[in-house]
């Protein structure tokens, strides 16, 4: 049995055309910001900043698992930041282990496709459709994992995130029909 420590767990799904880069490296948004997840929760731009600030102080890093088993290290998360958009990360699977191995075969064949954060709340407050609104959060591990729980959230696994006017409108754009077919989902 798997301790716990009194971690939450935020669930974003890989874009479609997530490809693992030299066999290892993996990139692309753990967390989108203003978005509401499966769990009725929304995440408030820079709720991260302390976290990855005590992060950098300490020495420490994220962790990165397989399914949020802390057991089960599946590689290393060499950059972890925030941005406009959320909650950037970019590692490496460890091919010397065969659970990194076989992560880096489930992504490539599709059937991984999901980002999962484990996190402890640190602040948060109701917003006014009755909403949880997390403004602070102390980060301790990116997962892969099968389930993803945040839909919208999109990865890519071939470059650094480029936020100009074109990339903004083609997030919109997904963003606009991931809405659209979770309202069309919610309503039948």
């Amino acid at each position: 049995m798997q301790p716990d420590f009194g971690l939450e767990r935020k669930f974003a799904r890989f874009g479609a055309g997530l490809e693992v880069q030299d066999g290892a490296v993996i990139c692309g948004y753990a967390s989108l910001y203003g978005k509401v997840d499966q769990g009725g929760d929304i995440v408030q731009a820079g709720a991260y900043a302390a976290s990855l600030r005590t992060l950098e102080k300490t020495g420490r890093k994220v962790k990165m698992l397989w399914q949020h088993d802390a057991t089960v290290p599946i590689g290393v998360w060499d950059e972890v930041r925030e941005d406009q958009v959320g909650l950037w990360v970019k590692g490496r699977l460890l091919d010397s282990i065969a659970k990194g191995r076989e992560a880096a075969a489930l992504i490539e064949a599709g059937a991984i496709d999901g980002l999962s954060i484990g996190y402890r709340t640190r602040k948060s407050c109701k917003t006014k459709e009755g909403r949880r609104l997390l403004t602070e959060l102390e980060l301790w591990e990116v997962s892969l994992v099968t389930f993803p729980m945040l839909e919208t959230a999109r990865v890519s696994a071939k470059a650094e995130p480029a936020i100009g006017p074109q990339s903004l409108r083609a997030l919109a754009r997904i963003f606009a029909g991931a809405s659209a077919a979770i309202q069309s989902r919610n309503s039948s």
